[in-house]
């Protein structure tokens, strides 16, 4: 199976800035130096205490970072991002119909690199050797003590065209889903604008999947967008489940009394092939042909944690797309120095399956290892702690209204974690309010703002 990179984007901090300098001086010709290799050892120890070297900026991973130069005052914290900016997955549905600007969902990730004092480099990773602890990105090598994985998702693209690379490329050009905060996000929201009419078909992946009532969110704000600006258009929901969830009587009810004309939900939807220059889609309730089209393939874990071979395996060994970890320590099977965080962590109850993935586990999972890793640099014994999750979906634009779903974990007698659910079905403007405070308060303890 064919595999992309993670972390392709090139660097823009120090390298890029010192070719910008000698660009500009005549006489200098511009080369790389040939001292650096990919094999290079890079970004020397600052600190006395452990290294721990942090694979992906999001939620999850700027959370870690902060608690852990807070809780191990010595330590030399080192940021792995592809990225030059933080794009938020929380709240860019609103952001693709105008609710927010770009500058509620796009932030600097230096200032809080700089606030909390943990290094940032944006930077490809291409690679581990876990037995010598090592991480090979795209400038060299790094060295590390503890490892933290959260690269969160990729699209399972291969679950439907195989190798055909053609194919897979052509969807996420054409019909691009921006679950991965990049590029995508700015492609979709113009998708959106420029929507005239016709069939416009939503696929949801099945369980697991980032966020999972999210999807049901956009389709709703899409829908307010068609309906406030009169477009002939409809959005047919293609979801593998048998019923909406979560949230479902919410959603339902929002379905049918706000847009009742616009979206069909269709359950036990599950995408059998996927014809993206003809516009076709097969499932096991039927055939469908759109005008327009939101694809959203099966989600596993990020590359990164196929490249470190620590992918989960089924009973009949299998690969499971999730990371192979402790359920209630969060690190790996194999290799207790490495860590997950975030929406590739694997399962951790067969009561429920996965924590649900969200930012707000992402952000509380963050917090929970720097705490476990801070306790075993100290030599004591680890903290067993439970997140727990809430999520505010917003359902109608004018009035601005939204439900919401929380998600409380606790230890049975067994020792087995597990879920209660509760759904806010009720669409209020209360919600609302809640629902940005919610956010302003997780921007302000990762991001610094």
């Amino acid at each position: 199976m064919k595999r992309r990179n993670f972390l392709i984007t090139p660097s823009a901090l120090a390298l890029g800035a010192a070719a910008g300098a000698a660009a500009t001086v005549p006489g200098i010709a511009l080369a790389a130096p040939s001292i650096i290799t990919p094999q290079s050892r890079i970004l020397p120890r600052t600190g006395k205490g452990p290294r721990i070297v942090i694979c992906g900026g999001g939620w999850g991973g700027m959370t870690a970072a902060r608690y852990l130069r807070e809780l191990i005052p010595n330590s030399d914290v080192v940021l792995l991002e592809r990225n030059p900016t933080f794009w938020s997955g929380p709240m860019s549905n609103k952001w693709l119909i105008d609710v927010v600007n770009t500058d509620f969902v796009n932030h600097d990730m230096l200032r809080p690199a700089n606030k909390y004092g943990y290094q940032l480099l944006q930077c490809e990773v291409n690679g581990f050797e876990r037995d010598k602890k090592l991480v090979h990105t795209s400038h060299g090598v790094i060295d590390y003590d503890f490892l933290i994985l959260s690269g969160g998702i990729r699209n399972d693209y291969e679950a439907w065209f195989g190798n055909d690379q053609r194919a897979i490329d052509y969807t996420r050009k054409h019909f691009p889903n921006a679950y991965i905060p990049n590029q995508e996000m700015l492609a979709l929201k113009q998708k959106v604008k420029d929507f005239k009419g016709g069939t416009l078909v939503m696929t949801l992946p099945p369980p697991p999947h980032r966020c999972p009532p999210s999807p049901y969110e956009r389709a709703c704000l899409i829908a307010w967008h068609i309906k406030k600006n009169k477009i002939p258009g409809k959005i047919l929901i293609l979801d593998p489940k048998p019923k909406i969830g979560p949230i479902g009587v919410g959603y339902k009810q929002a379905f049918e009394e706000l847009y009742p004309d616009i979206i069909t939900h269709v359950p036990n939807a599950r995408v059998k092939e996927v014809d993206p220059f003809n516009k076709k889609i097969s499932t096991e309730a039927g055939d469908f042909k759109f005008d327009d089209a939101i694809l959203m393939p099966p989600h596993q874990a990020a590359d990164m944690v196929w490249h470190a071979d620590l992918i989960g395996r089924t009973p009949d060994g299998k690969p499971t797309g999730w990371a192979d970890m402790n359920p209630r320590l969060f690190n790996a099977r194999t290799d207790e120095n490495v860590y997950f965080v975030g929406d590739l962590m694997g399962t951790i109850s067969d009561q429920f399956g996965h924590y649900p993935k969200s930012g707000h586990v992402a952000n509380y999972i963050g917090q929970i290892v720097a705490k476990n890793i801070a306790q075993r640099v100290a030599g004591k014994e680890v903290t067993l702690l439970l997140p727990d999750n809430l999520c505010y979906m917003m359902v109608n634009g004018d009035p601005q209204e939204e439900i919401s779903v929380k998600f409380e974990y606790e230890v049975d007698a067994t020792g087995k974690v597990i879920q209660t659910q509760i759904d806010m079905d009720v669409r209020t403007a209360d919600l609302v309010k809640e629902d940005f405070a919610w956010a302003r308060s997780k921007f302000s303890d990762f991001l610094a703002i």
